[in-house]
């Protein structure tokens, strides 16, 4: 990979952490809440990937090993 192109890919990832984190800021300072909205995202995160993993677990059916047990 040139040189050039790697310093882009880093560039970009920078800015876009630093654009998170400052919308964050704002989005925090926008709720009144004693510790909400620290709350409200781990807790956003964990629903979300305990309901993939319950989507994923009812949709696959190759997951299903004891439906061809006999």
């Amino acid at each position: 990979m040139p040189l050039d192109r790697l310093v882009l890919i880093l560039v970009i990832v920078v800015v876009a952490a630093a654009a998170t984190v400052w919308l964050g800021a704002v989005i925090a300072a926008s709720f009144a809440w004693e510790g909400g909205l620290a709350l409200l995202i781990p807790a956003a995160l964990v629903a979300y990937v305990v309901f993939r993993v319950v989507a994923d677990r009812l949709g696959n059916s190759e997951d299903d090993k004891y439906d061809r047990m006999d």
